[in-house]
């Protein structure tokens, strides 16, 4: 029993640091008020953050086009961010294999 509680105790600490350090999964890295999400520039790249999905469409050397929470959106290099599906967006960077876009609510 003393077992089952140290256990769940370890795993409550642990998600509970997760969750105060942001998270990280595959092409998302949070913090407390950011995400850094990097999707690869390839046909139905897509990933999920802060509950959203996005999904590559197209790119070229200064902007890039997402689908994001069923709304088409183009992201331009040094644009202010944009609204969609209640994130702010962001274009970090392009490059011929993957782009980066900065989310935050």
């Amino acid at each position: 029993m003393k077992q089952r509680r140290a256990a769940a105790l370890l795993v409550s600490a642990a998600l509970g640091a997760a969750l105060l350090t942001g998270c990280s999964s595959d092409g998302v890295d949070c913090n407390l008020d950011q995400c850094t999400v990097t999707i690869q520039r390839e046909t139905d790249a897509s990933v999920e953050v802060l509950g959203v999905e996005a999904e590559f469409v197209s790119a070229d050397d200064d902007s890039v086009t997402l689908q994001v929470a069923g709304q088409q959106v183009t992201l331009d290099k040094g644009q202010q961010a944009v609204e969609v599906g209640g994130l702010q967006l962001s274009l970090s960077s392009v490059t011929k294999s993957e782009v980066q876009v900065q989310v935050s609510r």
